[in-house]
Parts: C-alpha cells; structure tokens; sequence
C-alpha cells in the first residue's frame, strides 16, 4: 500500500477540523504505513483495542485511551523540544488526551501548543510513529495510552512557554537525548522526527 501524501498543516486547516466519529481515528491508525515488524505489531494491537473499545477516544474508557502526540522539532531541523512531565516526573514530547475528538493529527496540534506555549506551529500527516504504554499517574489507575505520534514544526524564532503540566521545557540535539533517561519509544520517535522534518521542502 503506498504512502500517504504529506502534508504541514496549520492552525485553521480544515483538514484540523474536530471529528466525533472513531472510525476517523481508527482509519488514521489502519492507514499507517508501518515501517517495521515492530511498528507492525504495535499496529495491530491498537487497531483491535479500537475494535473492542467503541468509547477509545475518551479518557473514562478505563482500560485505556488513544492519544496524540507530538514531536516538536525547531525550524531548522536540528533539534527537539521537550518537557518534563510534573505528574510523571520524566522527560517526554508534548501530547495527552484527545478527549473525543477523532481528528488525532488536531489533538497533537493542540496538545504541543498548550504545552510548549509556541504560537505558529505546523503538524505533519500522516502520524510517524505508534507506541502503547501504560501510564499510571498519582491518583489513577493505571491505564493503557495508545498514542498516536506526529512531527509539529516550530517556526523559526520560537519561543517556548510552558504551562502547569511541566516543569521545564528544554531544547535538545540529538548528541544530547542519551542524558535525559528516555524511554527506548521516545527515542525512536525523536529520530524518525528529525529525519521527517528533515526531508521537508523549506517553508
């Protein structure tokens, strides 16, 4: 099955515009041009988690919940932006719940805007990466985020800001993400952004 198109999609796209239909969001995750076994495999479990949890999209399916995330990469394509979760205490890219919207491409969007505070940030489709994991934040029962995971470019110049969900937000190349005790999914992703943001025509 060929690739889908790519597209850098702004805030106001109609391409961005809410979607309360699942099948929206399990086409995204079906369309997902997978490229390895491994990204196979993490296909395949999401799309039957999908198939047997018709209420997926919203965070009080309690076994879990699709989520869209985001790689925020600078304009130049040399680095990352991350931030440090206060909840879970880690480093990790912007993203989080999509509370029922099916448009999973304008709930990373929305996430990486609100949390990094960046005014002007563009979302690449198709999604790059597919990673579950379970999450079990203080006060709640551990759940399963299926996270559904898009380059977002910064514009040149950008100032980040965060919001009460982190405590910091840092910039990083890619010499720099072995300090920072990341998990083996945000690792991968960081490299498959940098490589997508870096074949993109300059805007």
């Amino acid at each position: 099955m060929p690739s889908p198109p790519v597209q850098v999609l702004g805030v106001g796209d109609p391409a961005l515009a809410p979607e309360s239909d699942l099948g929206r969001a399990r086409a995204t995750v079906a369309g997902f041009a997978a490229p390895d076994d491994q990204q196979r495999g993490v296909q395949a479990e999401m799309l039957r988690f999908v198939d047997e949890h018709p209420d997926a999209l919203v965070r009080s399916c309690v076994a879990g919940h699709l989520t869209g995330s985001a790689v925020v990469v600078d304009a130049d394509a040399q680095r990352v932006l991350l931030l440090f979760h206060r909840k879970l205490q880690r480093w990790l890219q912007p993203g989080g719940h999509v509370d029922g919207d099916a448009n999973l491409a304008a709930g990373a969007l929305r996430e990486a805007t609100e949390e990094t505070g960046i005014a002007g940030l563009a979302v690449v489709v198709p999604p790059i990466d597919l990673d579950i994991h379970e999450v079990r934040p203080p006060g709640e029962t551990a759940h399963l985020h299926l996270d559904v995971r898009y380059v977002v470019i910064a514009p040149a110049g950008a100032v980040e800001r965060g919001n009460h969900e982190s405590e910091a937000l840092r910039w990083v190349r890619p010499d720099q993400v072995g300090d920072l005790g990341l998990d083996v999914g945000t690792v991968r992703l960081i490299d498959r952004g940098l490589a997508v943001a870096s074949s993109l025509p300059a805007r």
